[in-house]
């Protein structure tokens, strides 16, 4: 049977009201003494490697050491007793790597802090500046909503924050040096390598515009035509600029590598009827360079987003974009070298075999960028 809030004889109404404005107060009150469930972890960069500290709120100490009530720690000659075992279990849920290798922490310090209800460790790590810093952490996992506010301090000044927690235990910070520059490029030259030899349809879109051939000038063109293109809408991508959907993009790739095939197959029936007539027609011009520029813009949208997921660091966004499209276009070249080289050489060799191997190819690149485009649009 319902019963209707308007039946309710009005006294009643009112207590229920009232005792439901009790429950209120009393969850709001609760939930004001429970304390934030927050640490802070700073570090700072200095000539002679990283000073750092960090920041515990005793109810997460309490629970993790087994002391009851966490109010014990206010007192300095208690807390003091739990300064080893504290430092232990730090180190072994904070990860600092400076360049790359994983560093020891040297803890230099303890102290109580009961205005804040918290205590406090510092550390020292390295024994050089370091270019690029790595932090993975989860202070205290028993928590699933805990968080660690992070400071990264540099020449005297907050460079960057970030927040950690169980979805994001790590953080890369690159110090605004020679150093630093170095780092980056030590992670982004090679990302951006990698990505362009295993992506098979940017791949694919490279050995189809190849396929034809042509003088080194020319193939030179329509690399750095796909150059232009992909590093015009990479850079604008990863700065949140543009950011069209990868439900766009990813299909219209697939277009792209059918559109070379069938440009290739269009311009060797072009050549072939003009060998074979005697008034000797003009060769069929040759749009390569055009179709890498513009396709080349749909393809930096691409590498864009395998750069989102890689994590673009805010702190060097120049050295990391420039270092990612470098190792792109070193990837993109050794392709283009070997590829172009054995073109040639059987197009020296065998030039009948080189027209039908331009048709099979052409072919193979139309039906893989066929596969894609329907595997991308209606299997998703």
């Amino acid at each position: 049977m319902r019963l209707s809030w308007r039946r309710v004889p009005a006294g009643c109404r009112v207590k229920w009201a009232a005792v439901t404005a009790c429950v209120w107060l009393v969850a709001a009150a609760s939930a004001s003494a429970h304390p934030a469930p927050f640490s802070y972890l700073d570090l700072r960069l200095t000539e002679a490697g990283v000073d750092g500290s960090i920041v515990l709120h005793d109810l997460d100490v309490a629970h993790d050491v087994g002391v009851d009530p966490p109010e014990r720690f206010a007192d300095p000659a208690f807390a003091a007793q739990y300064r080893d075992q504290l430092s232990r279990l730090m180190d072994s849920r904070i990860a600092l790597f400076v360049d790359g290798r994983r560093t020891s922490l040297t803890w230099t310090g303890f102290e109580t802090l009961p205005e804040r209800q918290s205590l406090r460790l510092t550390f020292s790590a390295g024994d050089q500046r370091p270019g690029r810093l790595r932090v993975e952490t989860v202070v205290f996992p028993y928590d699933s909503i805990h968080q660690t506010f992070l400071n990264v301090y540099e020449d005297g000044g907050l460079r960057h924050q970030a927040i950690l927690d169980q979805q994001r235990t790590a953080f890369d910070y690159y110090a605004g040096t020679w150093q630093g520059a170095t780092a980056v490029m030590g992670v982004f030259i090679p990302a951006g390598i990698e990505h362009i030899v295993i992506g098979p349809d940017h791949v694919l879109f490279l050995i189809g515009l190849l396929l034809l051939g042509g003088t080194l000038w020319r193939l030179a063109t329509i690399v750095t035509a796909f150059t232009l293109g992909h590093s015009i809408t990479l850079s604008l991508a990863a700065l949140d600029v543009v950011s069209p959907p990868a439900a766009i993009v990813e299909p219209v790739i697939a277009l792209s590598i059918v559109f070379v095939g069938a440009d290739n197959l269009l311009v060797q029936r072009d050549r072939a009827k003009a060998e074979a007539d005697e008034q000797q027609r003009p060769q069929p011009r040759d749009i390569r360079a055009w179709v890498a520029g513009v396709f080349g813009l749909i393809h930096g949208f691409g590498f864009a987003s395998v750069l989102k997921e890689f994590g673009l660091p805010l702190t060097a966004l120049g050295w990391s974009l420039f270092s990612f499209n470098l190792g792109v276009e070193i990837g993109q070249l050794a392709i283009v070298f070997v590829v172009a080289a054995v073109l040639a050489s059987v197009r020296r060799r065998e030039p009948q075999l080189a027209r039908r191997l331009v048709i099979a190819g052409s072919i193979i690149v139309i039906a893989a960028g066929g596969y894609w485009f329907v595997e991308r649009v209606f299997l998703p």
